[in-house]
């Protein structure tokens, strides 16, 4: 590990990680031992110990040592160590995670101020900038926060494994939580091994690619985990922070709802079809309504209270004597009546909906609900009867958090988001033109051209496309999916398909080509008031896509018919901005920049055209993906574009991160709740980073770092060659863990290739190079030409701009992560010595010269110094991550020089979900 990183803080209050850390290794070498005998385990002993060694004090003997026993391992031996170092980083995970749950509680208990991201500390925060209590419930009733789940190839964990990983974590909290008796401790224990055993006899590796279907079921587990108990149980604490304040009235409206492209993301995944996405929603629902049962069988064991001993309103007297419930037993128990009635409308909607769920047979048959709004008013009048009679504090309950979930969820779950490339809907108008109107050539006319072609037939009352046509299967395909979009809205309500995405937009012609789609399937309706039914969101991805997006919406908002449309969405637009695709296109500093830059230009734009803006960040994982901490991310935009609306993505192994437990996924989202807040109503008040100079000073570096960054990889000869030799890229398209290709098409060309893959890749060989290359040589450049007071500057910058300081926060983390010793064994792979060599060098300078400037600006002394939590996570588990990428290198000539036996494939596979575990967000 990087010899860079602050060293490991030894205080008290780490004290029980440690301790969790010890116990969950020794039970696991312990499982080692029964199950592969002394023999592997020493073999695993001996290795972790030379390990550890050489990352504590550099001890050359031990290197020589670790290095000699890893490359005379046979391919049995092989898959035992790399097994083991994946599982030990997989349980420090978990330790780490309870150690942070541990963490806040005793914070919480301790009465201190509320820290960083709570929702107190955010309410605290407005109601010390005079903003009333009120005016707090009236911005959360009109706010928008969605974060909004993806599946991609770095989520690498199967289900069994997350299910196991959730019993030992509750295992933990009960050791933690509870004084155990020396019986419910042993008990405890070996309720640690029997998960710890039943782990290590898992698969970790799935046998097949997943398919889009398995996504959709790996996605849905988070919602079982977390979203459908923690989301309601956040809107209560925030309702319940606002009263202490002085709020007299409930939030309104339901400003956090979660989103979904799992299912419907068809941008180069052929597998996403029409039938695909009528599964998705309809396991949507299935999942929800489950849900809804089992709240509803645990209120109606609970609402036992007599009319005799508590009255109720009118309403709730109506809705108990319309119930099917007739049983003389009952006859006082009107709550309980109500509610069966309830689970009997709700029974009859999901036979409705033809959805297959194993619950508690109805008493009766009955009229089904219409829509969720009739469900959640029923519950309502519940709720209101008690509170009339004394019993908030019962409304307040199940009650008060299942009638939320109602509203946050509906019938649909979440909102399942709509997306493809440009090109295609090109591809698809240009032959409904020719087929429908007998107009050729679409796809060659400039851009006015389109345009006017395009509004000509929007306000045309009549479909473009006859049924006594055939049409290529490309076309065929796409109209199906927007057919099926139109059903699944009238089957599972409005919200349930709410959104299309237009990858790739440069043009106000592909908005419109999308419109013109949707009018084909009654999804746009034309006349003199026009209504559009889904938001048409452009998705601005490469740099040049990003510096014209101003324009490309001030041109859009110009055009009467589009305003027009746009009023039947109430006047709010949403943008979506590409972490991923820009970064590889301009590298770390440009894309960042350029993505700062958009939002002021759009914000500007947006004003003077009067129309609400909604951002929607498409961020990745890591930091060359947009990735990093959320609440730093959101409070780092430029003010006013968040104005109380934000969308953004939930990718790779950090959903599994964030939301695989229930208490980490609460704080996840509360911590988007608290920025949003923070970043909407008290960023307007701060003007603190708007000094002279600091644009001037990004704009040249960005410029500077964009020409470096550009010539190493797409104008430097072999590059190409260097990349796919000395990363696991090839080897990564093996791996089952992703239902999407990795190249948009059939290409070796970087600029074909998807983000993610290009991302993980560099990530596992230690480089991260999306995460920090350019940087460095901006810097010194800058400061070269900019005098002597430039450093200063800089450090200004740092210490007074939230963007500038996240975007070095970041960097910080990735370089931590990075190893360029270990790096420098991936070079070993190219064929080329001498390609390998020189370029390898030219990384290896500019990652000395990044670490060199982010140490001088930040005034640390090492990497990850201002972090020491992480600085130690990764000390702690290097000796067990490097040795995997030790034998991923050998493992991988090897099998580049021909030998493809299954064992040497799964081993390979192996190290590269044992790294990614240990890096945690590598993709």
């Amino acid at each position: 590990m990087n010899e860079l990183i602050s060293p490991t803080l030894s205080a008290d209050k780490n004290h029980p990680l440690r301790e969790d850390i010890r116990l969950l290794g020794r039970i696991l070498g312990d499982t080692i031992r029964e199950q592969e005998g002394d023999r592997i385990f020493d073999l695993v002993e001996l290795t972790r110990q030379n390990s550890i060694a050489f990352q504590r004090d550099g001890d050359a003997k031990a290197k020589r040592q670790l290095e000699s026993v890893l490359n005379d391992l046979d391919a049995d031996d092989t898959i035992a160590v790399i097994r083991a170092y994946s599982y030990f980083s997989l349980l420090a995970n978990i330790a780490e995670d309870q150690h942070y749950i541990r963490r806040r509680r005793a914070h919480d208990l301790a009465g201190s101020r509320p820290r960083e991201g709570t929702i107190s500390l955010a309410v605290e925060r407005t109601l010390d900038a005079d903003i009333p209590a009120e005016d707090l419930i009236r911005f959360l009733s009109d706010a928008l926060i969605v974060p909004v789940l993806t599946a991609h190839p770095t989520e690498v964990q199967r289900k069994s494994i997350l299910d196991l990983q959730k019993q030992i974590a509750q295992l933990l909290t009960e050791r933690d939580r509870l004084q155990l008796t020396p019986q419910e401790e042993g008990r405890n224990e070996d309720g640690l091994r029997r998960a710890v055993l039943t782990l290590w006899q898992t698969r970790i590796l799935r046998e097949l690619r997943l398919t889009v279907e398995d996504e959709i079921e790996n996605g849905l587990s988070y919602y079982q985990y977390t979203f459908l108990s923690e989301v309601p149980q956040l809107y209560g604490e925030v309702e319940d922070a606002l009263a202490v304040k002085g709020a007299s009235k409930p939030i309104t409206a339901s400003f956090l709802r979660m989103g979904s492209w799992i299912g419907g993301d068809r941008d180069g995944n052929p597998f996403v079809t029409h039938h695909v996405m009528e599964h998705a929603l309809a396991q949507h629902c299935t999942t929800v309504m489950n849900h809804y049962f089992d709240e509803l069988n645990k209120l109606g064991s609970e609402m036992s209270q007599s009319v005799r001993l508590v009255g109720v309103s009118q309403a709730l007297e109506s809705l108990a004597t319309y119930s099917p419930d007739d049983a003389i037993h009952r006859h006082d128990e009107l709550y309980r009546r109500a509610l069966i009635g309830i689970y009997a409308r709700l029974s009859a909607t999901a036979r409705a909906l033809n959805l297959q769920l194993q619950q508690r047979p109805p008493v009766a048959q009955v009229i089904p609900y219409a829509n969720s709004a009739e469900f959640g008013a029923d519950l309502a009048i519940i709720i209101e009867s008690l509170a009339e009679n004394h019993s908030n504090r019962i409304a307040r309950g199940r009650l008060r958090a299942l009638r939320r979930a109602v509203d946050v969820f509906g019938f649909h779950l979440a909102a399942l988001d709509m997306r493809q490339h440009s090109g295609v809907h090109e591809s698809v108008v240009a032959e409904l033109f020719l087929r429908g109107a007998g107009r050729s050539g679409y796809a060659q006319l400039p851009e006015n051209e389109r345009r006017a072609w395009l509004l000509d037939e929007l306000q045309v009352p009549r479909p473009l496309r006859s049924r006594f046509l055939d049409y290529s299967e490309a076309t065929r395909n796409e109209l199906a999916i927007i057919d099926m979009a139109a059903d699944l809205r009238r089957r599972f309500g409005a919200q349930s398909v709410a959104n299309y995405i237009v990858s790739m937009t440069s043009g106000v012609s592909d908005l419109l080509e999308v419109a013109l789609l949707l009018k084909e399937s009654g999804l746009l309706v034309p006349g003199e008031k026009p209504r559009l039914d889904l938001n048409l969101i452009p998705l601005f991805e490469t740099i040049d896509d990003l510096r014209n997006s101003g324009k490309v919406m001030d041109t859009l908002f110009r055009e009467p018919y589009y305003r027009a449309l746009l009023e039947s969405r109430g006047d709010v637009q949403e943008v979506m901005l590409g972490y991923s695709d820009s970064n590889k296109d301009g590298g770390f500093l440009t894309a960042n920049w350029e993505l700062y830059k958009a939002e002021v230009d759009l914000v500007k734009v947006f004003a003077e055209h009067g129309i609400g803006l909604r951002l929607f960040h498409g961020r990745g994982g890591t930091v060359g993906r947009g990735g990093g901490p959320s609440y730093n991310a959101i409070l780092a935009q430029p003010p006013g574009s968040v104005a109380g609306q934000i969308r953004i993505t939930e990718q790779g192994e950090v959903i599994a991160s964030k939301y695989s437990d229930s208490e980490i996924g609460r704080r996840n989202l509360e911590t988007l709740v608290a920025a949003t807040m923070e970043a909407t109503l008290l960023a307007s008040q701060d003007h603190s980073h708007e000094q002279p100079g600091y644009y001037e000073a990004l704009e040249a570096m960005s410029a500077h770092a964009y020409s470096v960054y550009r010539a190493l990889v797409y104008e430097t000869p072999g590059f190409v060659e260097f990349f796919r030799s000395a990363t696991p890229i090839a080897e990564i398209a093996d791996l089952n863990v992703g239902s999407r290709p990795a190249s948009r098409r059939k290409s070796d060309r970087i600029e074909d290739l998807r983000a993610i893959p290009w991302v993980f890749s560099w990530s596992l060989a230690r480089i991260m190079l999306p995460g920090w290359y350019g940087f460095g040589s901006a810097v010194e450049q800058w400061v070269s030409v900019s005098g002597e007071n430039s450093v200063e500057t800089l450090r200004e910058m740092y210490m007074k701009w939230p963007f500038f300081h996240a975007l070095l926060s970041n960097m910080d983390m990735v370089l931590a992560k990075s190893d360029i010793s270990i790096a420098s064994r991936y070079v070993e792979l190219v064929g080329d010595a001498r390609l390998g060599q020189e370029i390898f060098s030219r990384i290896e300078q500019e990652w000395h010269r990044t670490v060199h400037w982010l140490l001088t600006i930040t005034g640390q002394k090492n990497l990850l110094e201002a972090n020491p939590a992480l600085a130690r996570s990764l000390q702690s588990r290097s000796p067990y991550i490097d040795p995997l990428n030790h034998l991923q290198v050998d493992l991988l000539l090897r099998y580049r020089r021909g030998e493809h036996d299954d064992s040497l494939k799964r081993a390979i596979l192996l190290t590269i979900k044992g790294i990614s575990a240990g890096l945690r967000n590598s993709g």
